[in-house]
C-alpha cells in the first residue's frame, strides 16, 4: 500500500468519518466542539487548582480545621468559616509559622550522627515550641560540660590515670578531672529524677557524670555528650559499687559517724580516693550532711564520688550557699531545671522513639486538642477503683478539660466542633474501658469528639524487664505532647512527664481510705519535680529548721506537704 492511499484512508481525530467531506457546516461545528471541550477541560483545571491553594492556605494557617471537614465544606459547594475561625486565619496570615527550632534554644549541641538518635532532633517536630528559654550562661555551660567531658571521659589519658590513682587508693595526688558516678537503681521515673540531680551536682562542681547502664539503660537512652560516652566501662575497678547501700562503711554518713573522716579536717589530712553518697530515700543524719557547705568543701578534694539515690534532690542543692550564685545564673527561672535538664540529657533510643511516633501519628496527631491522665494507684491491686474513676472525671470535668456527657438528650457534633484525644497512662486497663464505653453511649455536653487511647497496660510495676521500661519512657514521652495534663500525687512518672512537656499539670490528690478526695486535683505551683525526702537540718546553727521557708523559691509540694519543689518567684 502506497503512502498516498494511507493518507486518504486516515480520518481526522476530531471528525466523524461519515462526515469528512460533507463540506464547511459539519467542520465548524466540530471545531467549536472541540473549542468548547477545551474551554470547560481548561476552567475545570482552573477550579482544581484554586481549590488546592485554598485547601493549602487553610490547612497552613488554621491547624484546627482537619481533611474530614474541609472534605465535608467542599462537598457542599462551599466554606463555612465562623468569625473566630476567619479571625484566626487573617491574623496567622501575617505571621508567618517561625522556623521549627530541632536544637531546643540552643540546648542541643550540632555535630552527632541524625540518624543513630532520631528522637535527638525530632522531638521539636512533634512538641510545642516552649515558652522557657534556656539561659545563655547555661549553654555556655552545657558547651563547657561537653569539652570536659571529652577531655576526661572513658578511656582518655587523663581517665586512665584517675582510675590508677583509685587503684592505689589514695587522694595525694592533685588530680585534673574528678567524677561522679551514678548508680542505676529503682524504677525509671526515679532513675531519671536522680541522674539529672546527678548532672545537676557535676555541673555545680566541675565533675564528670559517669553512668552505671545498670540492665536497661543503653536500650533506653541515647547517649547525651557528642564525641564521647556517658557509660561507665565494664571494666571500673570497684567492682562492689553495685551492692553499696545505707550501711556500706564506704558511705559518707558512716564515715563521719565512725570518725573515719571529719568535715573540719585540716589541710592535708589523708583522704580516701573515693566516697560513697547515699542519698536514698532512707538515708540517716550524717548522710543529709551531704548538703551542707562545709562538708562539700571537703567533698570537693575526693577525686571519686559513688552516687545512689531515688530522690530529685535538686531543691536541696539550691540552699547550698557555695552554689546559689551559679544556680541563679544558670536558671534565672527556678522552675525550669528539670525541663531544660531533662531535655538535654533524655533522647530515647531509636527502638523507643519508633513506639513514641507510631503511636502519636496514629492516635493523636490528627486531634485539635490532646488532653493526658496519668494514673498512678498506690494499692497491692491495679484497679480498677471506683474512687478513682469518681476522682478523675470529678477533677477533668470540674476544670473543664472534659465535657460531661447527656443521658436524656440526642446531642449531634457540630463540623467545626474541637476533637480530643484522650491520653491515658495506668497499669490497669479498666479505666480506659470504662471511660470509653461513657463517651461512646452517651454525647458530650459540648458537642465535641472525644476518643480516649491507652498504650499499654501492664496490671502491676515490672522494672526489672526491659521492654516494660520502653514502653513507660515512650509514655512519658507521648504524656510530655500533650496540651493538658493531669497527674497523679507522689509519681515519678508524672513528674518526668511534666517536666519535659513543660506543663503545670492538675495533681490528682492521693486519696485516703479509698475515698475520693474534695477537692479531687489541685494545679501544680511549677512544672518541677518534688523531693520526697528533704532534709530538714539548718547546717549553721546545726539544729533542725523547716527548709521550706527558707527561701522564696524553694517551697514545700503540693501532693507531699514534707516534700520539696522549686517554683518561680513570680508565679508564687
Amino acid at each position: 500500500m502506497d503512502m498516498k492511499r494511507i493518507r486518504r484512508t486516515q480520518h481526522s481525530p476530531t471528525i466523524p468519518p461519515d462526515m469528512e467531506n460533507d463540506g464547511g457546516v459539519y467542520r465548524a461545528a466540530a471545531e467549536r466542539k472541540h473549542r468548547g471541550q477545551m474551554f470547560r477541560l481548561a476552567m475545570a483545571l482552573v477550579v482544581f487548582l484554586v481549590f488546592l491553594l485554598l485547601m493549602v492556605a487553610i490547612s497552613g494557617f488554621h491547624r484546627n480545621l482537619s481533611f474530614n471537614q474541609l472534605r465535608q465544606f467542599t462537598e457542599r459547594g462551599h466554606f463555612e468559616i465562623n468569625a473566630g475561625v476567619r479571625k484566626e486565619f487573617l491574623e496567622s496570615s501575617k505571621f508567618p509559622k517561625a522556623k521549627e527550632d530541632k536544637f531546643l534554644g540552643g540546648l542541643l549541641a550540632s555535630g552527632f550522627d541524625e540518624q543513630s538518635c532520631l528522637s535527638r532532633y525530632k522531638f521539636a517536630s512533634y512538641s510545642k515550641p516552649s515558652p522557657h528559654s534556656p539561659s545563655d550562661y547555661l549553654l555556655q555551660r552545657l558547651r563547657k560540660y561537653e569539652q570536659l567531658h571529652q577531655k576526661c571521659g572513658p578511656n582518655t589519658f587523663l581517665y586512665n590515670r584517675t582510675i590508677d590513682q583509685l587503684t592505689r587508693g589514695s587522694s595525694s595526688v592533685t588530680t585534673e578531672c574528678r567524677y561522679v558516678v551514678w548508680i542505676s537503681y529503682s524504677g525509671l521515673g526515679n532513675r531519671m529524677l536522680t541522674l539529672t540531680s546527678a548532672f545537676l551536682y557535676a555541673l555545680l562542681t566541675n565533675r564528670v557524670l559517669l553512668v552505671d547502664r545498670g540492665a536497661d539503660m543503653t536500650d533506653l537512652f541515647c547517649e547525651p555528650f557528642p564525641g564521647t560516652s556517658w557509660l561507665l566501662p565494664l571494666d571500673f575497678p570497684l567492682s562492689q559499687f553495685k551492692s553499696f547501700d545505707i550501711n556500706s562503711p564506704e558511705s559518707y554518713g558512716n564515715m563521719l559517724k565512725n570518725k573515719v573522716i571529719s568535715n573540719t579536717a585540716a589541710a592535708g589530712a589523708s583522704l580516701p580516693s573515693f566516697i560513697y553518697l547515699h542519698l536514698g530515700h532512707d538515708y540517716r543524719e550524717h548522710d543529709k550532711l551531704f548538703f551542707c557547705e562545709d562538708d562539700q568543701d571537703l567533698l570537693r578534694t575526693i577525686p571519686w564520688l559513688v552516687l545512689r539515690s531515688d530522690n530529685y534532690f535538686v531543691p536541696s542543692l539550691f540552699l547550698i550557699p557555695t552554689y546559689q550564685e551559679e544556680l541563679h545564673q544558670l536558671f534565672p527561672k527556678k522552675d525550669t531545671v528539670f525541663h531544660h535538664l531533662g531535655r538535654y540529657l533524655f533522647h530515647p533510643t531509636n527502638s523507643v522513639w519508633g513506639l513514641v511516633t507510631r503511636y502519636y501519628q496514629s492516635y493523636l496527631a490528627k486531634a485539635d486538642e490532646r488532653v493526658g491522665v496519668q494514673i498512678r494507684v498506690f494499692e497491692t491491686e491495679s484497679g480498677p477503683f471506683q474512687h478513682v474513676l469518681d476522682q478523675v472525671l470529678g477533677c477533668t470535668q470540674k476544670q473543664k478539660i472534659l465535657p460531661e456527657v447527656s443521658q436524656e438528650q440526642t446531642i449531634i457534633a457540630a463540623p467545626l466542633k474541637k476533637s480530643k484525644a484522650v491520653l491515658l497512662t495506668s497499669l490497669s486497663s479498666g479505666y480506659l474501658e470504662i471511660l470509653r464505653n461513657m463517651f461512646w453511649v452517651y454525647p458530650a455536653t459540648s458537642g465535641e469528639i472525644i476518643s480516649f487511647h491507652q498504650p499499654s497496660h501492664e496490671e502491676h510495676q515490672q522494672t526489672e524487664k526491659q521492654m516494660h521500661n520502653m514502653k513507660a519512657f515512650a509514655e512519658m514521652y507521648l504524656l510530655s505532647l500533650t496540651d493538658v495534663l493531669v497527674t497523679s500525687a507522689w509519681s515519678t512518672f508524672g513528674y518526668v512527664a511534666q517536666g519535659l512537656g513543660g506543663l503545670k499539670p492538675w495533681i490528682l490528690v492521693k486519696p485516703e481510705n479509698r475515698t475520693t478526695p474534695d477537692p479531687p486535683c489541685i494545679l501544680a505551683l511549677s512544672m518541677e519535680p518534688c523531693f520526697h525526702a528533704p532534709p530538714f537540718y539548718d547546717c549553721k546553727a546545726k539544729q533542725g529548721v523547716d527548709t521550706g521557708e527558707l527561701v522564696p523559691h524553694v517551697r514545700h509540694c503540693e501532693d507531699m506537704s514534707w516534700g520539696l519543689k522549686l517554683v518561680d518567684r513570680d508565679e508564687w
